[in-house]
């Protein structure tokens, strides 16, 4: 038996309805919202004594459930078919004297003006709104205008609707500009048994008497999952909303069905402000065994954790949801500009939300695991937030990481999963005669001044490999007597003055383009200048070429200025492939300025950070064309290579004679009384180098 139309221009003939409810008989059909899931929204706002108008009946037994449910009794059903308004009548004629059923167009009614305190319509805009045609627009104008005409002032219209954009779209711009206050309800679909894999949308749109000139609109979108609304600034924000809201049901319905084979990310916002609160990861281990209670956990990261390799990145997430022998993991970071009540308060808040995740095969009321490592949320306080004309929006955190120690973090709001940089945090030790703080008494607040910052350790692993790429200095001695550094980036100023306290007799300038960072580095990360420390507040391209310009206007014996150059700049242009440094910094006439300023026996380290593979071949091309001697270190979990560029082929060094050199630096480094970082082996970090 087909009942399907043969074109969607048939959901609006009266023949079209007739011949399919004569088929379909008795049954009744209940296209999408049965009345169970729309009777929330519905019971919000309908009133006992209200007079209801229901367009497009059909057979649906929506209005004979509120009938019989005492929602409300003084309700008339109209439809264009005949066929459904027989049987309508003959099916409620007894046993609802106060509901009433007419033959009746919803785009011509006979009912006087102002007559009903709702008018509602489940699906019969979706049948008209086939397309976005000329004369369907006029016909669904004319729908619009009859339904306003026969509503009094205060009452509400009532469309349930699987809200596709063109649909929406229209009927928000039709009825906000009329001055009418539209509000969309996502309505709480069956867990169980879903028709539709599309969520339902009730639009509830209420008639205000329009007020002359531009009043502003009032448009709302209230989620399934709680009550306040949510004011939207517009019906673009409004339709964006929602598809946000599809597109998540269509995740949802995929990952029931099938296992991912690529990670799956997504965002659940804040309620209240509709920013972004949780990031979850959904990650499947096809190589673990299902088992009755291995399908499914969700994981915590620990607040300020999410940058690390095993959290923030692919490989890293793949190999934690294989060590944590669940089919299919969760992640779960946690974003800094929200409050979190502890796990317990996590748990309650996402339990409802992740299931909606779940896999196929989970058995009914399995109880799912979170984890998280050590079993709390992680400790994030932001010391300072701050927005800088060149780096844009920022924060200054302090995080705790594993273990007992806590890190202060420089993060650029513009890339939130990148560290920008990093220090540790030495603990604060009392002054004598002073007692220890009692476990109960009150915390440090944040506004107390910050703890102090542990100079002798590199947090950065690619700053630990620049600092070793200095053992490729020629000279007998690996700890030259006098040592002119250039370093091109400040960020909090770690690798400067790593290089300025352990070698006493470098003389270190520095170059950042932001003067807001140079601030940030001296207050919040322990830097400080002095006669062998200066920064410099400009554009490291012109810096340089400036410098560049200056030597070249010497005689030919005079001699370049620096041994050691280094750039750890980033981009700010996140469209291109590297983030660091920016392009101009690696081209073929900049990198010969390099070259001028730097001392035959010189070393230039750079940081690269470059995701694509093309634009990587291209920048080592050119830095081959400029230095003959080439050698790259990679960091381990990382995307970050680091380049150490000389100008002489005659500086190459076999690794043997390298790691000497690395051993006795760091022999010469390590003085005492002068604190070490222990983990910190040079002859380590030059091990994995190798020549390009």
């Amino acid at each position: 038996m087909e009942l399907l139309p043969r074109g969607p221009g048939e959901f609006g003939s009266a023949r079209y309805w007739d011949r399919f409810f004569r088929q379909r008989g008795q049954r009744p059909f209940e296209w999408y919202g049965a009345f169970p899931e729309l009777c929330p929204v519905l019971h919000k706002y309908i009133r006992p004594r209200d007079k209801v108008l229901v367009v497009g009946c059909g057979n649906s037994e929506l209005s004979e459930q509120m009938y019989d449910l005492g929602m409300c009794e003084d309700i008339v059903n109209i439809d264009i078919s005949d066929a459904v308004i027989c049987q309508m009548q003959e099916r409620s004629r007894s046993k609802r004297p106060k509901m009433s059923y007419l033959l009746m167009d919803v785009l011509q009614m006979d009912f006087p003006d102002a007559h009903f305190q709702v008018v509602l319509d489940k699906g019969t805009l979706d049948a008209i709104l086939t397309d976005e045609e000329e004369t369907t627009l006029a016909k669904v104008d004319k729908m619009f205008a009859e339904i306003s005409r026969v509503l009094q002032v205060g009452g509400r219209y009532f469309c349930v609707s699987l809200a596709q954009a063109h649909v929406l779209k229209k009927a928000v711009e039709y009825f906000s500009q009329e001055g009418w206050v539209v509000r969309v309800h996502q309505v709480a679909g069956s867990r169980d048994k879903q028709q539709f894999v599309l969520p339902v949308f009730v639009y509830v749109m209420t008639k205000f008497r329009k007020i002359p000139g531009s009043a502003p609109q009032i448009l709302e979108i209230c989620p399934e999952e709680q009550d306040k609304p949510m004011r939207v600034e517009s019906a673009e924000r409004l339709v964006a909303a929602v598809k946000d809201r599809q597109h998540y049901a269509l995740l949802c319905s995929q990952l029931s069905k099938t296992p991912c084979g690529e990670q799956v990310s997504l965002d659940l916002c804040d309620k209240e402000n509709g920013r972004p609160r949780y990031t979850l990861h959904v990650i499947d281990s096809p190589s673990v065994k299902p088992s009755r209670d291995n399908h499914f956990a969700i994981f915590i990261i620990p607040q300020g954790r999410e940058t690390e390799w095993l959290f923030g990145t692919e490989e890293g997430r793949r190999q934690l949801a294989t060590s944590a022998g669940f089919g299919r993991l969760v992640t779960v970071a946690l974003h800094r500009e929200q409050h979190y009540e502890g796990m317990a308060g996590i748990q309650a808040e996402l339990s409802g939300k992740v299931m909606e995740l779940a896999p196929l095969g989970l058995p009914a009321q399995q109880q799912v695991p979170f984890l998280s490592v050590g079993g709390d949320i992680g400790v994030r306080t932001v010391r300072h937030r701050d927005t800088s004309p060149l780096s844009g929006e920022y924060v200054v955190e302090d995080v705790k990481g594993d273990g007992t120690c806590y890190f202060r973090r420089l993060i650029f709001l513009r890339n939130r999963n990148v560290v920008q940089s990093e220090a540790r945090l030495l603990a604060p030790k009392p002054l004598p005669g002073q007692k220890k703080r009692r476990k109960d008494k009150k915390k440090p607040s944040p506004a107390e001044p910050p703890a102090a910052i542990d100079k002798s350790y590199l947090c950065c692993e690619h700053h630990k490999a620049m600092v070793a790429g200095l053992c490729l200095l020629g000279g007998p001695d690996p700890l030259p007597a006098l040592l002119a550094v250039l370093v091109v980036g400040l960020g909090g100023g770690s690798l400067p003055l790593f290089v300025h306290d352990y070698f006493s007799q470098a003389r270190v300038a520095v170059v950042e383009i932001d003067p807001s960072m140079l601030e940030v580095a001296t207050r919040w990360f322990g830097f400080s200048q002095g006669d062998r420390m200066r920064v410099h507040v400009s554009d490291g391209l012109d810096y340089v070429a400036k410098l560049a310009a200056e030597v070249s206007a010497l005689p030919p014996a005079a001699p370049a200025q620096y041994d050691a150059i280094m750039f750890d700049v980033d981009s700010k242009d996140l469209t291109v492939g590297m983030s660091c440094p920016p392009p101009a910094f690696v081209e073929k006439p900049f990198l010969q300025k390099v070259k001028t300023i730097l001392k035959p026996e010189g070393v230039f380290v750079l940081n690269l950070v470059c995701r694509d593979a093309r634009l990587k071949e291209s920048v080592l091309a050119t830095l081959r064309e400029v230095f003959p001697l080439l050698y790259v270190r990679r960091i381990e979990g990382e995307v970050n290579e680091i380049l150490f560029c000389q100008p002489s082929p005659e500086g190459r060094r076999d690794p043997a004679e390298l790691g000497a050199r690395a051993r006795a630096l760091e022999g010469a480094l390590r003085q005492p009384g002068r604190p070490w970082d222990s983990s910190y082996v040079l002859a380590d970090m030059l091990q994995a180098i190798k020549i390009l």
